[in-house]
């Protein structure tokens, strides 16, 4: 029995430690400008993160003091758990699973499109009251003004990668035909009912395009790419999180057998 426990402890000291991941992706994403503006994943996780070292803990405790109910508590806890991380994976690829750039001519980076994304992730960003806070906080960063500092000639600017957010947000849409003055700053569109952000675009530094849908959709863009490198974390912790909780049943169940066959050995003798 001891050895048993002893080993559901220690199980349960490696499931501590994979609540570590969770609560570092929450964090790193909570840390990311365009999730800190929209704030809808990181707290899942980070909540989730800290409900799996507490039960874990839980588990821990149980196993190495021997606590029968503590360890069924952390079963049980450990289960629900695994079901609500396998579901927050499951959501997160399915809600990025859509949304792509667009290549445009003579450019080197890409064009985003918010109607190419998950009904999901436009409705956080679609309606007005939402979109007006979300523009306030990306409107107090410099993403935009460092573009001004990097890129002094047109060339070099239609030649860089920038990042969705950067290409949605920080300049007009290409098709609108606007001439290059600096990276926020252009003049004379050719087509302006080209796209309906064209008439969006203002060279005001605190407006550019972040009223456009391109700017939505950038940050939809941005985010899907951070949320799927947190998925990957999550699915990680997740099946090493089923391994851990199935030898730590094995170990239950064998303690509890040699719990019984003791007990019925003192019985019988």
């Amino acid at each position: 029995m001891a050895l048993s426990n002893n080993v559901i402890g220690a199980i349960n000291f490696i499931a501590v430690l994979l609540s570590i991941p969770s609560i570092g992706a929450g964090i790193w994403l909570a840390n990311q400008p365009d999730n800190s503006c929209v704030k809808i994943l990181q707290w899942p996780v980070i909540v989730l993160g800290v409900l799996i070292l507490a039960v874990a803990l839980a588990g821990f405790i149980g196993g190495f003091w021997r606590i029968p109910w503590l360890l069924i508590a952390y079963l049980v806890g450990m289960l629900i758990l695994i079901i609500l991380l396998a579901c927050l994976v499951v959501f997160v690829y399915m809600v990025t699973v859509r949304g792509s750039g667009h290549l445009e001519p003579s450019r080197a980076y890409l064009e985003y499109h918010l109607e190419d994304f998950s009904g999901w992730l436009q409705r956080r960003v679609r309606s007005s009251y939402k979109w007006e806070r979300i523009k306030l906080c990306l409107s107090s960063t410099d993403m935009c003004s460092q573009l001004n500092q990097s890129y002094a000639m047109a060339i070099d600017f239609f030649n860089s990668h920038l990042t969705p957010i950067e290409s949605g947000c920080c300049k007009p849409p290409t098709a609108c035909g606007y001439t290059f003055v600096n990276p926020t700053n252009w003049i004379s569109p050719i087509n302006n009912i080209a796209d309906p952000d064209c008439i969006q675009w203002s060279n005001d530094q605190t407006q550019l395009c972040y009223s456009c849908n391109s700017c939505k959709a950038g940050l939809l863009a941005n985010i899907k790419e951070e949320w799927r490198k947190a998925d990957i974390i999550l699915l990680i912790t997740l099946v090493a999180l089923i391994c851990v909780y199935l030898v730590g049943c094995c170990a239950f169940r064998n303690a509890t057998t040699e719990d019984i066959f003791r007990k019925y050995k003192q019985g019988y003798t």
